[in-house]
């Protein structure tokens, strides 16, 4: 069996494992020393395939994108890792924000905003889906009463998992719709 390890370096993510055995797939509450996989899975939100995502330096310097990282572990931040085979393959997170400092897909400051990405060569394997359910579930028991997110209409795969999990659009561009999640009422 063929197999490359994925590496994480600082500001760059690369490979993946290959394997020929169905990979098991294991969604786990992402740790402190996740956070630079994080990174990475926010850098591949940041512009849709076939263009390259941007490096994690660029991110972290970019004003619009940084904040949804920026300061991991803050009182209401809550994440989650996918790993097959035992590498990480995604990442899904949400945390608040507040009026003065939103979100692209900011609804209510008691309302958490999801962030989620899977490595390009992992997607279609129900990483995303698997994660997503795992942070609605989340959520759940933590008494939300919803969740939401914004989303590149583009991005046409995201947005059927989105309102397959029942996400409806409830603002934003029409390029960039804001979608919202109702977890109580």
């Amino acid at each position: 069996m063929a197999s490359v390890t994925s590496r994480l370096w600082p500001g760059r993510c690369y490979a993946s494992r290959v394997t020929a055995a169905p990979p098991a797939l294991l969604v786990r509450a992402a740790r402190a020393e996740d956070e630079p996989f994080l990174w990475c899975m926010l850098a591949t939100t940041a512009i849709l395939p076939p263009a390259e995502s941007p490096s994690v330096d660029r991110v972290q310097a970019d004003p619009g994108i940084a904040p949804y990282l920026a300061g991991w572990g803050r009182p209401g931040d809550a994440g989650l890792v996918a790993e097959l085979d035992g590498e990480p393959a995604g990442a899904a997170w949400y945390r608040l924000y507040d009026a003065n400092h939103p979100g692209y897909g900011f609804v209510d400051q008691d309302i958490p905003e999801i962030s989620i990405g899977v490595e390009a060569s992992r997607r279609g394997r129900g990483v995303g889906r698997a994660l997503l359910e795992a942070l609605v579930a989340r959520a759940r028991a933590e008494r939300h009463r919803a969740l939401s997110l914004s989303v590149d209409r583009r991005n046409a795969p995201a947005l059927a998992l989105y309102r397959s999990i029942g996400f409806e659009e409830v603002g934003g561009s029409a390029e960039n719709p804001t979608m919202l999640l109702r977890l109580v009422g």
